[in-house]
């Protein structure tokens, strides 16, 4: 979708995610220490603001300057303090080694975009640092619900695996079977967590 057609469903719709963070990444994160977190696609801001209640240096981006407008004033309601940017994630370079967390939930483009934010993932993170995707996965377009029509657009967590930069290593990549209101079967989504590995320190 183009960032119009973001602009006007963020418009339309009020917190169209929601308000609660994602389940999974509540699962994933909540055993870190706090640091600095990075939420690329963030949307309205909702896991930005949860990880800022609790002690993270918070930063979201998304292209959508509706949902930005958002995601600030709710961290304004909140009582938060989180940085939001309106940038597109394929020509945004955020800063070499300075995230303890990068977080990229739900963002389904082609894969040569893909594979470039992937890379400025890698770049992002500060030895140690955390990423985590979650995202509608391919067989979810058969046997789940929800989430995008086009084939080309998802994806299974080994070839997110195959994509990430060496300096990422895997410690978490599955399916999860995530509850939808209303629906008779659940969505499928992938799910990968991977922790930034200095090579230069690497034995050998």
């Amino acid at each position: 979708m183009r960032r119009e057609d973001w602009d006007r469903k963020y418009s339309e719709v009020d917190r169209l995610w929601g308000t609660e963070p994602n389940r999974i990444l509540v699962t994933e994160v909540s055993a870190l220490a706090a640091g600095r977190s990075l939420d690329l696609a963030c949307g309205e801001g909702r896991n930005s603001i949860w990880l800022a209640e609790r002690g993270w240096d918070a930063t979201g981006v998304d292209f959508s300057s509706v949902a930005i407008s958002t995601a600030r004033a709710r961290a304004r309601e909140a009582g938060v303090e989180a940085t939001f940017a309106c940038e597109d994630l394929v020509h945004y370079q955020p800063a070499s080694g300075a995230y303890d967390l990068v977080l990229l939930l739900y963002l389904h483009v082609p894969v040569h975009e893909r594979e470039t934010i992937l890379n400025r993932v890698a770049e992002a993170l500060a030895p140690g640092g955390t990423f985590l995707l979650v995202g509608h996965d391919l067989v979810n377009l058969t046997d789940g619900v929800g989430g995008p029509t086009d084939p080309t657009l998802l994806y299974t967590p080994e070839q997110i695996v195959a994509e990430l930069p060496p300096d990422l290593e895997i410690e978490k990549a599955e399916r999860v079977l995530r509850d939808v209101e209303g629906a008779e079967r659940p969505a499928i989504d992938a799910l990968v967590r991977a922790r930034k590995v200095d090579l230069s320190e690497a034995p050998g």
